[in-house]
């Protein structure tokens, strides 16, 4: 049975619809009329225990919307919804005892308690018993390393100190599942790949299930095989990242090191030159008109060449050419 489930997933936001001025104002106390916007249209997707997923897409185009429904925060419009069996928005202090939350731009620490305390706080409210209490420290410090800072208050720490500190919290009480909601947004890069390491290590060795949104598609390619991209509303792509560059990633670049300047005008049938200098070409290619295998030759009977490589596209590039075009099955 998968541990998150949605059927048909809908949520639509009513507001009222206002006109402007003194008069609008007063004709609304007497006669309201509404707009309907729709967050959320038929989503349905599930997930298996152990999984690591990103959940990503442009801003608007429902990802907090749906995070808030399998976190039982907001109830759907229509449509089913189960979290390791429950339905989130009917049962939510036992949804929330399965259940971890990091939100990049928001913490769950006690601003003036020293971290810590705060751990202790959190051990208190899901009934931690003391002994994994001290064993989930314990890891957590080691892979975090917050040793430097555990007696620190949360106000004095640095962002990202913080956020490791967020992370442990979310684990303390041994969750089956943890949203990540752009988990390294102002991150340096030590950080981030700090975060990144500790979400791996922790889904390996204990099989949570993370449910990650992101723009940072490195956070992404980093971590998950899959992606579930979303966009106004609507699924729009669910497999593997893999058969998404294979599908859309249809350009290569290849980078040429050449031993001395070429003596003539550069053409290579077959590649358009991005690039150029006295030492180095950079030449695109499409993979479905002719392989690398071919394009390698071709530049190798025509230049002194001393190295080659093949640069793939970013995941980012590909993402955004969707959001950009449409996405074609």
């Amino acid at each position: 049975m998968p541990i998150i489930e949605t059927r048909d997933l809908r949520k639509v936001f009513r507001t009222v619809k206002r006109t402007p001025g003194a008069l609008g104002a007063l004709k609304t106390l007497f006669s309201r009329d509404y707009e309907d916007r729709i967050a959320v249209e038929d989503v349905t997707m599930s997930f298996e225990a152990g999984e690591l997923v990103g959940y990503i897409g442009p801003n608007g185009a429902g990802k907090s919307t749906t995070i808030k429904m399998l976190t039982g925060i907001l109830v759907p419009s229509s449509g089913g919804i189960t979290v390791a069996g429950l339905v989130p928005y009917r049962e939510r202090r036992r949804n929330a005892r399965n259940i971890g939350v990091v939100f990049g731009q928001r913490s769950q620490l006690y601003w003036d308690l020293p971290l810590i305390e705060s751990f202790e706080l959190l051990r208190a409210i899901y009934g931690v018993p003391h002994p994994r209490y001290r064993e989930n420290v314990a890891r957590f410090t080691e892979l975090l390393a917050l040793d430097e800072f555990l007696t620190t208050p949360v106000r004095q720490l640095s962002l990202g100190q913080r956020m490791r500190g967020d992370f442990a919290a979310a684990m303390l009480h041994d969750p089956k599942i943890v949203f990540l909601d752009e988990p390294t947004i102002g991150l340096d890069v030590v950080a981030k790949e700090a975060i990144r390491t500790f979400i791996a290590q922790v889904n390996a060795e204990r099989g949570t299930t993370f449910l990650l949104t992101t723009h940072d598609l490195a956070d992404v390619e980093r971590l998950c095989r899959r992606i579930v991209l979303i966009d106004k509303g609507r699924l729009v792509y669910d497999g593997e990242i893999e058969v998404l560059k294979e599908q859309y990633g249809t350009h290569r670049t290849l980078v040429v090191e050449l031993s001395e300047p070429p003596n003539a005008e550069i053409t290579v049938p077959g590649a358009e030159i991005e690039s150029r200098t006295d030492t180095q070409l950079r030449l695109r290619f499409d993979r479905r008109e002719i392989s690398a295998d071919q394009l390698i030759r071709r530049v190798a009977e025509a230049f002194r060449v001393s190295d080659v490589s093949i640069e793939e596209p970013e995941l980012e590039t590909i993402i955004r050419r969707i959001y950009l075009e449409g996405y074609e099955r």
